[in-house]
């Protein structure tokens, strides 16, 4: 209904209480309504429902007995009135509230693919590199009894898994050959330079676990903390297995891509060394084939 049409919006545009003895002599469009034409009633309130200074509605009380406005009818009315308005009013807060938290999700997320295209592109990687070791490593980490929650995490963090080498020197970063040992040194600083970068952003602290610890190594032997086994976080363990597995099945400019045997092969003789042996198990058994 329009503001100011019939008894609702009459009562939504002058603010106040409507009451109506009876209906049939009163008239109007009310009782000719389908699904108030049968139901006999006699007495009508309706009553506005503002919340914060504005509109959400009206509620309509209908009598099937004459009823006569008596101060505790109209406070009854306006009680319920209240308690509607702000009902309806913190309903629409939180649907907003939810709204916007998903486009602000949405946004961010959009945010942190760009940014990983932009490494790729940056580090020369094979196209859609960043993409398809996401999508592995969240797949595989499901696999893994790693929470819906908990992948939010993960899928950020592979996306930004060599962040840190924004900090990385393009002389070195591009270096077409093998890099010395100075060079090694200042290679081997980029999961820090990604640590130093995301944590104080608050939304991806939980995503730092890859970006900080995919160098690590089951045997203790990675970099930079020096992990071993079950002090590297699971996503980690997880990544590093995929990320070796998409960098050997791509060509780089210093060697053709590796068959998928070669690759398997190669991982296989890695477990229990660089990678943990019960991942490696997920990875050779459930994943590929799904691929």
């Amino acid at each position: 209904m329009r503001i100011g049409e019939g008894h609702a919006g009459k009562s939504a545009l002058e603010n106040r209480v409507i009451y109506i003895s009876n209906l049939k002599e009163e008239g109007g469009d009310i009782l000719r309504a389908p699904l108030l034409s049968k139901e006999d009633f006699i007495s009508y309130f309706c009553a506005p429902l503002i919340s914060k200074g504005n509109i959400k509605g009206v509620v309509e009380m209908f009598y099937r007995s004459k009823r006569d406005p008596d101060p505790e009818i109209l406070d009854f009315a306006e009680s319920i009135a209240l308690q509607a308005a702000i009902a309806i009013d913190n309903a629409s807060m939180f649907n907003d509230l939810q709204r916007s938290n998903i486009e602000l999700s949405l946004a961010y997320d959009t945010t942190i693919e760009g940014w990983s295209k932009a490494l790729d592109l940056r580090d020369k990687e094979t196209e859609g590199h960043s993409q398809r070791v996401t999508e592995m490593t969240v797949r595989i980490a499901r696999d893994m009894g790693i929470s819906e929650e908990e992948l939010i995490h993960v899928r950020r963090g592979a996306l930004l898994h060599d962040i840190g080498k924004m900090g990385i020197p393009d002389n070195i970063l591009l270096k077409p050959g093998k890099l010395n040992d100075e060079e090694w040194v200042i290679m081997r600083k980029h999961p820090i330079f990604a640590y130093e970068l995301l944590h104080p952003i608050s939304y991806l602290r939980p995503a730092l676990d890859i970006p900080y610890c995919h160098h690590e190594k089951w045997d203790g032997t990675g970099y930079p903390r020096g992990l071993k086994g079950e002090q590297i976080p699971m996503s980690s363990r997880i990544f590093s297995i995929v990320d070796v597995w998409d960098a050997l099945r791509s060509d780089r400019p210093y060697r053709p891509a590796w068959s998928e045997e070669k690759t398997l092969e190669h991982i296989k003789s890695l477990s229990g060394i660089d990678f943990d042996p019960k991942v490696v198990d997920v990875f050779l058994k459930g994943c590929l084939p799904s691929l």
